[in-house]
Protein backbone atom coordinates (compact mmCIF):
# COMPACT_ATOMS: atom_id res chain seq x y z
CA UNK A 1 0.00 0.00 0.00
CA UNK A 2 2.79 2.45 0.91
CA UNK A 3 4.50 2.53 -2.53
CA UNK A 4 1.21 2.97 -4.32
CA UNK A 5 0.22 5.88 -2.06
CA UNK A 6 3.65 7.50 -2.33
CA UNK A 7 3.48 7.15 -6.09
CA UNK A 8 -0.02 8.63 -6.25
CA UNK A 9 1.02 11.61 -4.12
CA UNK A 10 4.12 12.19 -6.26
CA UNK A 11 2.24 12.15 -9.58
CA UNK A 12 1.73 15.92 -9.82
CA UNK A 13 5.41 16.79 -9.25
CA UNK A 14 6.56 13.89 -11.40
CA UNK A 15 4.29 14.91 -14.25
CA UNK A 16 5.45 18.53 -14.01
CA UNK A 17 9.02 17.32 -14.53
CA UNK A 18 8.06 16.30 -18.07
CA UNK A 19 5.84 19.31 -18.96
CA UNK A 20 7.16 21.78 -21.53
CA UNK A 21 5.83 25.29 -22.33
CA UNK A 22 3.37 25.40 -25.25
CA UNK A 23 3.00 28.29 -27.70
CA UNK A 24 -0.38 29.58 -28.95
CA UNK A 25 -0.29 27.30 -31.97
CA UNK A 26 0.26 24.21 -29.87
CA UNK A 27 -2.44 25.28 -27.43
CA UNK A 28 -4.95 25.74 -30.23
CA UNK A 29 -4.41 22.14 -31.30
CA UNK A 30 -5.24 20.96 -27.78
CA UNK A 31 -8.44 22.99 -27.39
CA UNK A 32 -11.53 20.87 -27.87
CA UNK A 33 -9.73 17.54 -27.65
CA UNK A 34 -11.38 14.72 -25.70
CA UNK A 35 -8.93 14.45 -22.80
CA UNK A 36 -5.17 14.67 -22.52
CA UNK A 37 -2.57 11.88 -22.61
CA UNK A 38 0.78 12.29 -20.87
CA UNK A 39 3.65 9.89 -21.52
CA UNK A 40 5.73 10.06 -18.38
CA UNK A 41 9.30 9.21 -17.39
CA UNK A 42 10.54 10.29 -13.98
CA UNK A 43 12.74 9.70 -10.97
CA UNK A 44 11.94 11.29 -7.61
CA UNK A 45 14.56 11.97 -4.92
CA UNK A 46 13.92 13.69 -1.62
CA UNK A 47 16.66 14.21 0.95
CA UNK A 48 14.30 14.88 3.82
CA UNK A 49 10.60 15.47 4.44
CA UNK A 50 9.91 16.89 7.91
CA UNK A 51 6.72 17.51 9.86
CA UNK A 52 7.40 19.69 12.90
CA UNK A 53 5.14 19.95 15.94
CA UNK A 54 6.75 20.02 19.39
CA UNK A 55 9.22 17.58 17.87
CA UNK A 56 9.80 16.38 14.29
CA UNK A 57 8.87 13.40 12.16
CA UNK A 58 11.41 12.91 9.38
CA UNK A 59 11.39 10.83 6.21
CA UNK A 60 15.06 10.66 5.23
CA UNK A 61 16.54 9.71 1.86
CA UNK A 62 13.37 8.91 -0.08
CA UNK A 63 13.72 7.72 -3.67
CA UNK A 64 11.09 6.54 -6.17
CA UNK A 65 12.51 5.08 -9.39
CA UNK A 66 12.48 2.09 -11.68
CA UNK A 67 14.15 -1.19 -10.72
CA UNK A 68 17.81 -0.87 -9.72
CA UNK A 69 17.69 2.93 -9.41
CA UNK A 70 16.86 3.47 -13.09
CA UNK A 71 14.39 5.96 -14.53
CA UNK A 72 10.78 5.03 -13.93
CA UNK A 73 9.34 4.94 -17.42
CA UNK A 74 6.72 3.39 -19.73
CA UNK A 75 3.95 5.25 -17.91
CA UNK A 76 0.93 6.84 -19.53
CA UNK A 77 -1.53 9.15 -17.78
CA UNK A 78 -4.90 9.85 -19.34
CA UNK A 79 -6.68 12.90 -17.96
CA UNK A 80 -10.36 13.50 -18.72
CA UNK A 81 -13.20 15.66 -17.47
CA UNK A 82 -16.21 13.42 -17.88
CA UNK A 83 -19.51 14.23 -19.47
CA UNK A 84 -22.73 12.88 -18.01
CA UNK A 85 -22.65 9.05 -18.04
CA UNK A 86 -19.39 9.04 -20.03
CA UNK A 87 -17.46 5.76 -19.88
CA UNK A 88 -13.74 6.23 -19.27
CA UNK A 89 -10.85 3.83 -18.74
CA UNK A 90 -10.65 2.53 -15.17
CA UNK A 91 -9.04 -0.38 -13.36
CA UNK A 92 -8.56 -3.46 -15.52
CA UNK A 93 -10.77 -2.19 -18.36
CA UNK A 94 -7.95 -2.76 -20.86
CA UNK A 95 -8.11 -6.48 -20.02
CA UNK A 96 -11.85 -6.47 -20.68
CA UNK A 97 -11.27 -4.77 -24.02
CA UNK A 98 -8.73 -7.42 -25.03
CA UNK A 99 -11.01 -10.23 -23.93
CA UNK A 100 -13.87 -8.81 -25.99
CA UNK A 101 -11.54 -8.61 -29.00
CA UNK A 102 -10.54 -12.27 -28.59
CA UNK A 103 -6.95 -11.49 -27.56
CA UNK A 104 -7.41 -13.01 -24.10
CA UNK A 105 -9.57 -16.02 -23.23
CA UNK A 106 -12.03 -15.42 -20.35
CA UNK A 107 -12.80 -19.15 -20.35
CA UNK A 108 -9.27 -20.00 -19.25
CA UNK A 109 -8.83 -17.39 -16.51
CA UNK A 110 -11.41 -16.39 -13.88
CA UNK A 111 -9.83 -12.94 -13.45
CA UNK A 112 -10.22 -12.18 -17.16
CA UNK A 113 -13.85 -13.31 -17.05
CA UNK A 114 -14.44 -11.10 -14.01
CA UNK A 115 -12.83 -8.09 -15.71
CA UNK A 116 -15.04 -8.57 -18.78
CA UNK A 117 -18.16 -8.72 -16.59
CA UNK A 118 -17.06 -5.75 -14.43
CA UNK A 119 -15.84 -3.30 -17.05
CA UNK A 120 -18.13 -3.98 -20.04
CA UNK A 121 -20.73 -1.25 -19.50
CA UNK A 122 -22.51 -1.84 -22.79
CA UNK A 123 -21.38 1.62 -23.88
CA UNK A 124 -17.66 0.92 -23.74
CA UNK A 125 -15.07 -0.61 -21.45
CA UNK A 126 -14.33 1.15 -18.18
CA UNK A 127 -16.44 2.94 -15.60
CA UNK A 128 -19.31 5.37 -16.00
CA UNK A 129 -18.81 8.86 -14.57
CA UNK A 130 -20.87 12.00 -14.00
CA UNK A 131 -20.56 15.40 -15.57
CA UNK A 132 -17.55 17.31 -14.29
CA UNK A 133 -15.74 14.36 -12.70
CA UNK A 134 -11.96 14.62 -13.16
CA UNK A 135 -10.59 11.18 -14.04
CA UNK A 136 -6.85 10.38 -14.07
CA UNK A 137 -5.85 6.85 -15.09
CA UNK A 138 -2.30 5.50 -14.88
CA UNK A 139 -1.40 2.74 -17.29
CA UNK A 140 1.50 1.86 -19.56
CA UNK A 141 2.67 3.42 -22.79
CA UNK A 142 3.60 -0.03 -24.15
CA UNK A 143 2.01 -3.17 -22.73
CA UNK A 144 4.01 -5.53 -24.94
CA UNK A 145 2.30 -8.56 -26.44
CA UNK A 146 -1.49 -7.91 -26.23
CA UNK A 147 -2.10 -11.64 -25.77
CA UNK A 148 0.37 -11.94 -22.88
CA UNK A 149 -1.14 -11.19 -19.46
CA UNK A 150 2.27 -11.09 -17.73
CA UNK A 151 3.45 -8.34 -20.08
CA UNK A 152 0.44 -6.28 -19.03
CA UNK A 153 0.90 -6.83 -15.28
CA UNK A 154 4.64 -6.09 -15.33
CA UNK A 155 4.61 -3.17 -17.77
CA UNK A 156 5.44 -0.52 -15.13
CA UNK A 157 8.14 -1.38 -12.59
CA UNK A 158 9.12 0.67 -9.56
CA UNK A 159 11.60 0.81 -6.71
CA UNK A 160 10.95 2.68 -3.47
CA UNK A 161 13.84 3.33 -1.07
CA UNK A 162 13.77 5.15 2.27
CA UNK A 163 16.93 5.51 4.37
CA UNK A 164 14.99 6.00 7.58
CA UNK A 165 11.82 7.26 9.23
CA UNK A 166 12.70 9.00 12.49
CA UNK A 167 11.23 11.13 15.25
CA UNK A 168 13.29 13.89 16.86
CA UNK A 169 12.80 15.82 20.08
CA UNK A 170 14.61 17.37 23.01
CA UNK A 171 15.66 13.92 24.25
CA UNK A 172 17.20 12.80 20.97
CA UNK A 173 16.17 10.87 17.84
CA UNK A 174 14.35 7.55 17.51
CA UNK A 175 14.38 5.43 14.36
CA UNK A 176 11.01 3.88 13.49
CA UNK A 177 11.99 2.19 10.21
CA UNK A 178 15.29 2.10 8.34
CA UNK A 179 16.90 0.68 5.18
CA UNK A 180 13.57 0.28 3.40
CA UNK A 181 13.87 -1.06 -0.16
CA UNK A 182 10.83 -2.25 -2.09
CA UNK A 183 10.75 -3.45 -5.70
CA UNK A 184 7.66 -4.35 -7.65
CA UNK A 185 5.13 -3.41 -10.28
CA UNK A 186 2.40 -0.77 -10.44
CA UNK A 187 -0.90 -2.00 -11.83
CA UNK A 188 -3.79 0.18 -12.99
CA UNK A 189 -4.14 3.20 -10.72
CA UNK A 190 -6.99 5.69 -10.77
CA UNK A 191 -7.43 9.10 -9.16
CA UNK A 192 -10.94 10.48 -9.51
CA UNK A 193 -12.21 13.81 -8.19
CA UNK A 194 -15.96 13.40 -8.04
CA UNK A 195 -17.97 16.51 -8.82
CA UNK A 196 -20.60 16.35 -6.11
CA UNK A 197 -21.16 20.08 -5.92
CA UNK A 198 -22.28 21.12 -2.45
CA UNK A 199 -24.01 17.81 -1.69
CA UNK A 200 -23.21 15.80 1.45
CA UNK A 201 -23.82 12.28 2.67
CA UNK A 202 -23.76 10.53 6.02
CA UNK A 203 -21.47 7.56 6.66
CA UNK A 204 -22.47 4.53 8.73
CA UNK A 205 -20.69 5.98 11.80
CA UNK A 206 -22.67 9.23 11.53
CA UNK A 207 -19.90 11.39 10.08
CA UNK A 208 -21.05 13.83 7.42
CA UNK A 209 -18.82 14.05 4.33
CA UNK A 210 -18.82 16.09 1.16
CA UNK A 211 -20.19 14.55 -2.02
CA UNK A 212 -17.17 16.04 -3.82
CA UNK A 213 -14.29 13.73 -2.98
CA UNK A 214 -11.00 12.32 -4.20
CA UNK A 215 -11.15 8.57 -4.87
CA UNK A 216 -8.01 6.42 -5.07
CA UNK A 217 -8.02 2.91 -6.54
CA UNK A 218 -4.74 1.09 -7.15
CA UNK A 219 -3.29 -2.37 -7.75
CA UNK A 220 0.37 -3.16 -7.14
CA UNK A 221 2.76 -5.98 -6.31
CA UNK A 222 5.91 -6.06 -4.16
CA UNK A 223 8.17 -8.76 -5.57
CA UNK A 224 11.16 -8.20 -3.27
CA UNK A 225 11.56 -6.02 -0.24
CA UNK A 226 13.59 -5.56 2.91
CA UNK A 227 13.43 -3.25 5.91
CA UNK A 228 14.46 -2.83 9.51
CA UNK A 229 11.48 -2.34 11.80
CA UNK A 230 13.17 -0.48 14.64
CA UNK A 231 10.24 0.70 16.77
CA UNK A 232 6.82 1.55 15.41
CA UNK A 233 3.12 0.81 15.36
CA UNK A 234 1.69 -0.52 12.11
CA UNK A 235 -2.00 0.28 11.57
CA UNK A 236 -2.43 0.14 15.37
CA UNK A 237 -2.20 -3.66 15.31
CA UNK A 238 1.46 -4.67 15.46
CA UNK A 239 4.26 -3.16 17.48
CA UNK A 240 7.69 -4.75 17.17
CA UNK A 241 11.21 -3.53 17.83
CA UNK A 242 14.54 -4.79 16.48
CA UNK A 243 12.82 -6.67 13.65
CA UNK A 244 14.40 -7.23 10.23
CA UNK A 245 12.46 -8.46 7.20
CA UNK A 246 14.01 -9.77 4.01
CA UNK A 247 12.48 -11.14 0.81
CA UNK A 248 9.18 -9.35 1.48
CA UNK A 249 6.43 -10.01 -1.07
CA UNK A 250 2.98 -8.40 -1.15
CA UNK A 251 0.52 -9.81 -3.69
CA UNK A 252 -2.87 -11.52 -3.87
CA UNK A 253 -2.37 -15.03 -5.24
CA UNK A 254 -3.62 -17.18 -2.34
CA UNK A 255 -6.77 -17.82 -0.37
CA UNK A 256 -10.38 -16.97 -1.10
CA UNK A 257 -9.97 -13.31 -2.01
CA UNK A 258 -8.13 -13.35 -5.33
CA UNK A 259 -10.91 -12.86 -7.90
CA UNK A 260 -10.55 -9.71 -9.97
CA UNK A 261 -7.10 -8.79 -8.70
CA UNK A 262 -4.82 -10.66 -11.15
CA UNK A 263 -2.51 -11.63 -8.29
CA UNK A 264 -1.91 -8.01 -7.23
CA UNK A 265 -2.55 -6.34 -3.88
CA UNK A 266 -5.19 -3.62 -3.97
CA UNK A 267 -5.98 -0.45 -2.06
CA UNK A 268 -8.90 1.97 -2.24
CA UNK A 269 -9.78 5.10 -0.27
CA UNK A 270 -11.93 8.21 -0.50
CA UNK A 271 -10.90 11.62 0.86
CA UNK A 272 -13.11 14.66 1.39
CA UNK A 273 -14.09 17.42 3.79
CA UNK A 274 -16.03 15.99 6.71
CA UNK A 275 -17.58 16.61 10.10
CA UNK A 276 -17.20 14.13 12.96
CA UNK A 277 -20.43 12.89 14.53
CA UNK A 278 -18.56 12.17 17.77
CA UNK A 279 -16.77 15.49 18.32
CA UNK A 280 -18.39 17.90 15.85
CA UNK A 281 -14.93 18.76 14.53
CA UNK A 282 -14.41 19.53 10.83
CA UNK A 283 -11.45 17.98 9.08
CA UNK A 284 -10.23 15.63 6.40
CA UNK A 285 -12.35 12.50 6.17
CA UNK A 286 -10.60 9.36 4.91
CA UNK A 287 -13.32 6.77 4.42
CA UNK A 288 -14.28 3.61 2.54
CA UNK A 289 -10.69 2.47 3.05
CA UNK A 290 -9.91 -1.04 1.87
CA UNK A 291 -6.65 -2.97 1.52
CA UNK A 292 -6.42 -6.61 0.39
CA UNK A 293 -3.26 -8.68 0.03
CA UNK A 294 -1.27 -11.78 0.84
CA UNK A 295 2.01 -10.99 2.60
CA UNK A 296 5.11 -13.22 2.63
CA UNK A 297 8.11 -12.60 4.90
CA UNK A 298 10.47 -15.53 4.29
CA UNK A 299 13.17 -14.08 6.57
CA UNK A 300 11.83 -12.60 9.79
CA UNK A 301 14.60 -11.59 12.19
CA UNK A 302 14.28 -10.51 15.80
CA UNK A 303 17.63 -9.11 16.80
CA UNK A 304 20.27 -10.92 14.75
CA UNK A 305 18.53 -14.31 14.61
CA UNK A 306 15.81 -15.41 12.21
CA UNK A 307 12.73 -16.98 13.79
CA UNK A 308 11.65 -18.46 10.45
CA UNK A 309 9.11 -17.24 7.92
CA UNK A 310 5.80 -15.43 8.39
CA UNK A 311 2.84 -15.43 5.99
CA UNK A 312 -0.51 -13.66 5.94
CA UNK A 313 -3.24 -14.96 3.64
CA UNK A 314 -6.34 -12.90 2.78
CA UNK A 315 -5.08 -9.99 4.86
CA UNK A 316 -7.83 -7.37 4.62
CA UNK A 317 -8.44 -3.93 6.09
CA UNK A 318 -12.08 -2.93 5.61
CA UNK A 319 -14.78 -0.74 7.18
CA UNK A 320 -12.13 1.84 8.07
CA UNK A 321 -12.85 5.55 8.50
CA UNK A 322 -10.61 8.32 9.83
CA UNK A 323 -11.33 11.96 10.62
CA UNK A 324 -8.14 14.02 10.69
CA UNK A 325 -8.03 17.49 12.24
CA UNK A 326 -5.67 19.66 14.27
CA UNK A 327 -5.75 19.96 18.06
Amino acid sequence: MLPALVFALSLPSAAMAEFKPMDDGAMSSVTGQAGVTIELETKVNMDRLTWTDEGSLNVNGLRLSGHNDTTMDNMKLTVDIAGQNEVLEHGFSEIARRADAGLLDPGSNADIADALATYDTGAGFGKQFNSGDLVIHLGATDYGDPTNLTDYLQAVDFELAVDSLTTSGTEGTTSLFSNVLLQGYVGPTDLVIRNGGTSTRTLANGNTVSGSELQLDTHFEITDGSLNWDAADLILIFNFAAVGIEGLQIHNRRGNDTLGHFGMASATAKLSKGTSAASGKEGLSVHDVEFRADIDMPVFRIGQASIGSVQFTDFAITDTTMMVYGH
